[in-house]
């Protein structure tokens, strides 16, 4: 029986803006969708995902396959072609590991077949989502004379823009299979290195939104359905969280309280540390020992 990872994170409160390159005129906008009939902000997995890539860089010597090449504004790769992955001893990266990687070739002949190496992310992220909704909130303001030459129409007046602004929590979730792993040791390492994430998305003026979470719950089970994404809940704009939803659950025996680990929230009968990395340190403890692998 496969032994799954689940686990939904809080952001701490913060201000969210820039976070693409995207406009609408001169207004730099957020994404958003609508979510339970009411405007949330977003943000991307692959802005997520991005982030996590660069906090994995670290995780192991060789570092990751693929990094961002700040000069050059474009990926590098160590071996894009994943040849590692051709034999079962082969070498491999963590960051192809966890995410995934696909690489295509077109035939070369007409008639012939193409070519594909495809490999599934392991590690599984969802959108995050705002705990509230945007209440429409935009900033205007001018850079000064010179700043951005390429904006800069004739003369010397200041350049007006504007930027859309979300305070909010953000809220995300995530799902691993540890068996799925070429190397099981990762799955503590990307719990560790999602419990230290720093900034996550931004375009060439990032934001600065800290994303480690300052609440999050982890599940250990052997059961295949997350039952715990989109959790939390605040009853005072953001101010606090709660997880109603996850406890009408519990309660209701669709999960077992004992393999839930939480941090910044309260659930009666689950497992409660006092600190994130705490929870964190607990969730790598119990995978390491159920795969009998090195954390």
């Amino acid at each position: 029986m496969s032994l799954h990872l689940f686990a939904n994170f809080v952001t701490p409160f913060g201000t969210a803006a820039n976070n693409r390159a995207e406009t609408e005129g001169n207004i730099t906008t957020l994404q958003k969708l609508v979510w339970m009939g009411e405007t949330h902000t977003t943000i991307s997995a692959e802005a997520i995902r991005f982030a996590l890539r660069r906090r994995l860089g670290s995780a192991e010597e060789q570092g990751t396959n693929r990094k961002w090449d700040e000069g050059g504004r474009n990926n590098t790769w160590k071996d894009w072609t994943f040849k590692g992955w051709a034999s079962d001893k082969g070498k491999t990266f963590i960051d192809d590991d966890l995410l995934g990687f696909m690489t295509a070739e077109a035939s070369k002949e007409e008639g012939e077949a193409g070519f594909a190496n495809v490999r599934r992310a392991v590690l599984e992220v969802t959108r995050a989502v705002s705990i509230t909704p945007w209440s429409g909130d935009v900033t205007f303001n001018a850079a000064s004379p010179g700043a951005t030459p390429s904006a800069q129409k004739k003369g010397s007046n200041p350049v007006p823009y504007g930027t859309e602004v979300h305070a909010t929590r953000y809220q995300y979730g995530i799902a691993l299979t540890p068996q799925r792993l070429r190397d099981k040791s990762r799955a503590g390492k990307a719990i560790e290195a999602l419990c230290h994430l720093g900034t996550v998305a931004g375009n060439h003026g990032r934001f600065l939104f800290d994303f480690s979470p300052e609440a999050v719950v982890f599940r250990v089970t052997s059961d295949p359905a997350p039952r715990l994404l989109y959790c939390f809940e605040t009853p005072d704009d953001g101010k606090s969280v709660t997880a109603p939803r996850l406890e009408a659950r519990v309660a209701a025996g669709d999960i077992d309280p004992k393999e839930l680990i939480v941090a910044g929230v309260d659930i009666a009968g689950v497992t409660r540390k006092k600190g994130v990395k705490a929870a964190c340190a607990e969730a790598v403890e119990r995978i390491a020992a159920d795969l009998k692998v090195r954390g």
